[in-house]
């Protein structure tokens, strides 16, 4: 047994054979029935293999509390509380969560190191009768695998970005390019964020670093390498989210479509998309304070003034004169990937989005460099 209080594998008659893989590719996944993650809700919410069920055989404060007496009082101690909670957990989950599996069961169940959390729930598993693997090294495997992917591989991806200035309905174009066929790329779905400085999703915070990579490197290995793929012309944080440098390295050499419309037709076009911040007034005026160019006292109440009227486009077109589009175009003056093409619309409505997503298909299917 170890710090958490879990007891060892062991065999015994009847019992199925446990296996054990260190393979954590989407294909390797796929065998398996079912992904069991039995760390704590706190470390699965963090991160998890994709597609992976959490049940825990230690909850969060159980940890915690067989941690603690392992260091401050005695080892025995913690093994044998630690042991009742683990054996109390495994039986609710059989009771529960796996009370309709057949005896074909074949789950992969793995914990942070490979060590005796997911040990204990495996030799249980194993003796119901179920085909049971570990995935040798844990949460820890895979962690590596991600890193090793996303931080030290080249892996040549066939991007184009949509680019434009704020509110040219580029998000809205990857849901309609994605409804033509082509392979899109939601790196703000992905990062929880849409990308501004109000961007923030109310109700739904951004997942962690680790989550953010390892649901960027699932939404990959779904799509074709050898086909084209569409995605926004981010920058390399999207919210307080770091885009991995093997994207950031393909999204450099890419080439770009620009969506342009008129500003009234973008300030209109944000308010609709960003209800949920022109819902919320403390929201919206706390973000106004966090402009990088810190407006002045008579600014920020003539802005507060437009609040109140309702006047949100008048405010946000307010905020692309001063804020966004300046910086924007600094951007584009120093951004030397190659434009496609230029996509200029008159206004921004479900026609007219629906028409330039016809002709970005036919775009990105003819694009010579991808």
């Amino acid at each position: 047994m170890g710090q958490d209080g879990t007891p060892a594998a062991s065999g015994g008659q009847g019992a199925a054979a446990i296996g054990v893989t260190s393979q954590v590719d989407a294909a390797s996944l796929a065998r398996f029935d079912a992904i069991i993650d039995v760390r704590s809700p706190g470390e699965f919410a963090e991160d998890h293999l994709p597609g992976a069920i959490n049940l825990p055989v230690l909850t969060d404060a159980e940890r915690a509390e067989v941690g603690t007496i392992y260091v401050q009082q005695s080892r025995f101690l913690a093994r044998r509380i630690g042991a009742a909670y683990v054996a109390r957990n495994i039986a609710r989950h059989l009771e529960t969560a796996l009370a309709d599996r057949t005896g074909a069961f074949a789950p992969l169940v793995y914990c942070w190191r490979g060590g005796q959390r997911s040990t204990a729930m495996a030799t249980i598993l194993s003796q119901v009768g179920w085909r049971t693997t570990l995935l040798s090294g844990g949460y820890r495997t895979y962690r590596r695998s991600v890193q090793a992917r996303l931080y030290e591989a080249e892996t040549p991806l066939k991007l184009i970005l949509l680019d434009g200035h704020t509110g040219s309905g580029k998000t809205q174009m990857l849901g309609l390019l994605a409804a033509r066929g082509l392979q899109v790329l939601d790196l703000e779905g992905l990062a929880g964020h849409r990308g501004s400085l109000f961007g923030a999703i109310a109700g739904r915070p951004q997942p962690s670093q680790k989550m953010f990579e390892s649901r960027l490197l699932a939404a990959l290995d779904e799509l074709d390498p050898a086909r084209p793929i569409v995605t926004e012309a981010e920058s390399s944080k999207i919210g307080d989210r770091m885009t991995p440098p093997m994207l950031w390295k393909a999204m450099a050499g890419a080439s770009r479509i620009e969506i342009a419309a008129p500003m009234a037709e973008r300030a209109r076009y944000l308010v609709n998309a960003y209800g949920d911040i022109v819902s919320d007034r403390a929201r919206l005026e706390e973000a106004l304070t966090r402009l990088p160019v810190h407006p002045s006292a008579k600014r920020l109440a003539g802005w507060r003034a437009m609040i109140e009227a309702g006047a949100f486009a008048d405010l946000a077109q307010a905020l692309m004169e001063l804020h966004y589009d300046p910086a924007y175009e600094r951007s584009a003056r120093r951004d030397a990937r190659p434009r496609l093409a230029l996509i200029e619309l008159d206004t921004l409505d479900p026609v007219t989005l629906s028409a330039a997503a016809d002709r970005i298909a036919a775009l990105v299917e003819m694009d010579p460099t991808t």
